[in-house]
């Protein structure tokens, strides 16, 4: 502590040496060599002294001014706050970026410039305080307001609830009015969402909805089937909310009230007749929300899309997704599975195995641990079937390609009393292809016995009134076909005499 006046008044007023000075107060030799010097210098006295304080006989001792200090560049906690969102962005790089931008000007130490952005940080709302990576995650749920839909005649039909989603990053939001809230809703609203984006991010936050998750525990949640089977086909990851945890979707949380505020009082006076008329009217004004400037940050929704979200989301698949509903089946053995009452086929070889059938508005898929293994047209029909001729053991597929007329030409072209038994099997019963099998052991007769001897059997059969397979199988297995026909002339033959020949007086 300096105690310049007490060395000047001790030798000015009191005439001490500067060593008695020393000893008297503690201070170098050197000061007090220094200070007397310059009071000399100055011509002062201790009477013009007396009156004044340290700081002014320093200044008047030292007159020289002490440099102005260097006014530092500020930096943009604005823009540090949105670029922090981009992927392997931290403040150690923007405080760099910071000095190198600002060479010709004082700037900050790196713990200063943290503290800097670190206070802007406390002045936002506390949803926008938390860090969110661009094209990580998409947040979803329903609004708690509903909007009326009316009937032709103006009574109330229905009401229209709102699924709002915001992408972590940059805020742009997305909504769009369902039916209900059911899975179809969600998913619908969530496959919405993402074509609105143009693209898919690495995650997708729900709130615990029963129509997605199976189960809401609170570290290994389960989503049903359909909703792994959506994230599946657009290549991300549905990953609920802690249960009774608001804070874990803070940023929809928010959204949502914002489009309550924003979109839905704004329409509460109109009537809508339909949910086509309320999306029109939604999407007019979503795209003035996303473009509204926020009020404490630079630039929009849109611009900080734009910039942040878009060029890191991942591309859309070809085709948007289909809802699909999941049952568990199991082959029956002629290789068909039961769906709502309507039999598909699948490959043979999964007869008894168990499968599962993927339904969509418009077709049947057949899994089998997880690949597809068949796919049908959705059919309505009870009790029908609908078969594809792959699936078929190799027999089952030649049963299937004949014909009534294939059967008449190749009855024909082997002789008259074939293609009469051909004919007899194929309209003597209710259905031509219920004489199929009779025709096609005719078939293995021919190639058993030649088709000389099977013409010569069906002529027989055809003689005795009895065109059947089993007829002519048997007559061709005891040789009868070689006989003449009954009704032709035969040479007498005289019966042998024996005890057990009866003559045909034993039967009067």
């Amino acid at each position: 502590m300096r105690r310049i006046k007490e060395v000047l008044r001790l030798k000015l007023d009191c005439g001490l040496s500067h060593r008695q000075i020393v000893a008297a107060l503690g201070v170098s030799l050197g000061a007090v060599s220094k200070f007397v010097s310059l009071a000399e210098g100055e011509g002062l006295i201790w009477a013009a002294i007396a009156g004044l304080d340290e700081d002014q006989i320093e200044a008047r001792l030292c007159p020289k001014a002490a440099p102005a200090k260097r006014r530092r560049a500020p930096p943009d906690c604005g823009l540090i706050h949105r670029e922090l969102r981009r992927k392997g962005v931290t403040l150690q790089l923007l405080w760099e970026e910071y000095v190198e931008a600002h060479r010709a000007d004082a700037t900050y130490r790196y713990t200063q410039f943290c503290q800097l952005y670190r206070d802007h940080v406390g002045q936002l709302k506390r949803s926008m305080r938390q860090e969110h990576r661009a094209g990580e995650k998409l947040f979803a749920d329903f609004a708690g307001q509903t909007l009326v839909i009316l009937d032709p005649a103006g009574g109330p039909a229905g009401a229209a609830h709102f699924l709002v989603a915001v992408l972590g990053a940059s805020n742009y939001t997305y909504a769009c009015a369902t039916a209900a809230e059911g899975m179809v809703d969600w998913i619908g609203g969530m496959v919405g969402a993402l074509t609105y984006y143009g693209g898919v991010t690495d995650l997708i936050v729900p709130d615990n909805p029963k129509a997605l998750i199976l189960d809401a525990d609170r570290y290994e949640p389960r989503a049903n089937r359909t909703a792994l089977d959506f994230a599946a086909h657009y290549g991300t990851v549905i990953l609920p909310a802690r249960p009774r945890k608001p804070q874990d979707k803070a940023k929809v949380e928010v959204s949502v009230q914002i489009v309550e505020r924003w979109i839905l009082a704004r329409l509460r006076h109109r009537r809508f007749f339909s949910l086509h008329e309320v999306n029109v009217a939604v999407a007019e004004l979503l795209d003035e929300l996303n473009n509204r400037p926020f009020k404490k940050l630079p630039g929009n929704r849109r611009e900080w899309f734009e910039r942040l979200d878009r060029p890191v989301l991942k591309p859309l698949p070809a085709l948007p997704y289909r809802v699909a509903f999941f049952k568990r089946c199991r082959v029956n053995i002629d290789y068909h599975v039961d769906v709502d009452g309507h039999y598909y086929s699948v490959p043979h070889a999964l007869a008894r195995q168990e499968v599962e059938a993927r339904i969509t508005g418009g077709t049947v898929e057949i899994l089998y641990h997880g690949k597809r293994v068949a796919s049908h047209a959705k059919n309505t029909r009870k009790g029908a079937h609908t078969t594809v001729a792959d699936h078929m053991p190799a027999a089952h597929r030649a049963h299937m390609e004949w014909t009534p007329g294939r059967f008449l030409n190749w009855a024909a072209s082997i002789g008259v009393a074939v293609a009469g038994v051909v004919r007899h099997l194929l309209t003597d019963r209710p259905h031509p292809e219920m004489g199929y099998r009779a025709c096609l052991g005719l078939l293995a007769l021919a190639k058993q016995y030649g088709n000389d001897r099977l013409e010569a059997a069906c002529t027989r059969a055809l003689v005795i009134g009895a065109p059947s397979r089993k007829s002519v199988a048997s007559i061709l297995k005891a040789g009868l076909d070689q006989q003449p026909l009954p009704g032709t002339r035969q040479l007498d033959l005289t019966l042998p005499a024996h005890a057990n020949v009866r003559g045909p007086d034993y039967y009067h």
